[in-house]
C-alpha cells in the first residue's frame, strides 16, 4: 500500500524539523514539507534526504495547496516571532487550517497553547499563547475526520539563546520577573515534539478524537535550571527584579513578563496540564529528555 503523505509546515524550523524526522524514523509515511524558500541551504538539506519540498507560504493561503492536496495529514505551526506574522498569528494559523480542510486533508494536527486571556481572567496578556489558542476552535468546528492538539513546552534551548548577563553580585546569570524557586516551568527539548506528532498521526482513531498532547521533560525552576548548569561546571545565578524593571530590558519584554507571571499564577501548561501531559507520556514510549541529560550534552562550560 502507498504510504500515506502527511504535510509538514514549518519543516525546516525548531518543532516542525524534529516532525520532520520523526516521521521519516517512523518509517509509515510519506513526508512532503512546505517552505516558502524551496531553495534555502535547509530545504536543500531536506531534498538531497528525499523528502519532498514544496513551495507554501503561510502568507498566501492559495500556496497551501500545493503541500496539502493529497495529503492524509498535515501538521501545522505558526511563529510569532517572524516579524511577517507577529500579531497576525490567529488569522494565519486560521487561514491555514482552513486551507487543510479544503483541501481534504483527513487528520490535522495543530500546534497550539493555552488561552492566557481566559485562564488569568484577563489580567495577563500573552499573545503569542493566546492567538494560538484561538484558533483551537477553528480546528475543532472545520469538519476534519481527525483532529489533535500538541502543546510545546519551555525550550531548553531558550537557555542557549538567553546569554547570561552580568548581576549585581557580580556573577553572570539572569534576571527574572517572578520567584526563581517557583517551579513552574514545563520545559522540554523542542525536537522531541516531533515523536508526539508521529505517534499522533500512527494512533489514529486509538487516540480519542480532539487531544491535547502536551510535551514536557519535566517541571522546573530558574533554581533548577541555575543549579543544574553549575553542578556541570558553570558559574551562573538567578535574581529576581521588579515588573517595571523587568518591562525596560528590552523591546518586547513586558509580554515575556506577563508570560512568566502566568507561569508563577497557573503553570506553563495550565490547569489543565496534568491530563494533557499524562496523555503525552501514554501515546509516547521512553518519555522525554531531562533538563540534566540535555544540559550535559548541549550547554558544556565554556561551550
Amino acid at each position: 500500500m502507498t504510504e500515506p503523505v502527511i504535510g509538514v509546515l514549518g519543516g525546516t524550523g525548531a518543532q516542525g524539523g524534529g516532525v520532520v524526522d520523526a516521521l521519516v524514523a517512523a518509517r509509515k509515511f510519506k513526508v512532503r514539507v512546505g517552505s516558502r524558500n524551496p531553495f534555502s541551504d535547509a530545504a536543500k538539506a531536506l531534498t538531497a534526504r528525499g523528502i519532498e519540498v514544496v513551495n507554501a507560504d503561510l502568507l498566501e493561503p492559495s500556496s497551501l495547496k500545493a503541500l496539502f492536496n493529497g495529503a492524509h495529514g498535515a501538521f501545522l505551526v505558526t511563529n510569532f516571532g517572524d516579524p511577517a506574522q507577529g500579531e497576525r498569528e490567529e488569522e494565519i494559523g486560521a487561514s491555514a487550517v482552513n486551507a487543510a480542510r479544503s483541501s481534504g486533508v483527513k487528520h490535522l494536527i495543530w500546534s497550539t497553547l493555552p488561552d492566557v486571556e481566559k485562564i488569568s481572567g484577563g489580567r495577563l496578556k500573552v499573545q503569542h499563547f493566546t492567538m494560538k489558542a484561538h484558533v483551537d476552535a477553528v480546528v475543532r468546528s472545520a469538519g476534519f475526520e481527525r483532529y489533535t492538539f500538541v502543546e510545546a513546552p519551555f525550550y531548553f534551548q531558550n537557555l542557549l539563546r538567553l546569554v547570561p548577563q552580568p548581576l549585581p553580585d557580580g556573577r553572570r546569570g539572569w534576571a527574572v520577573p517572578i520567584d526563581p524557586a517557583a517551579r513552574v516551568i514545563h520545559a522540554g527539548d523542542i525536537t522531541e515534539l516531533g515523536r508526539t506528532v508521529a505517534a499522533a498521526f500512527g494512533a489514529g482513531a486509538e487516540l480519542a478524537n480532539g487531544s491535547y498532547l502536551a510535551v514536557c521533560g519535566g517541571l522546573y525552576s530558574w533554581d533548577d535550571f541555575v543549579a543544574t548548569l553549575n553542578a556541570l561546571g558553570h558559574d551562573v545565578g538567578v535574581v529576581r527584579v521588579a515588573p517595571e524593571v523587568y518591562d525596560g530590558f528590552f523591546p518586547g519584554a513586558k509580554e515575556v513578563r506577563e508570560m512568566f507571571q502566568y507561569f508563577e499564577a497557573h503553570t506553563y501548561f495550565g490547569p489543565d496540564a496534568r491530563t494533557a501531559i499524562a496523555a503525552t507520556n501514554a501515546l509516547v514510549p521512553g518519555g522525554f529528555t531531562s533538563f540534566s541529560e540535555w544540559a550535559r550534552k548541549n550547554m558544556k562550560p565554556g561551550g
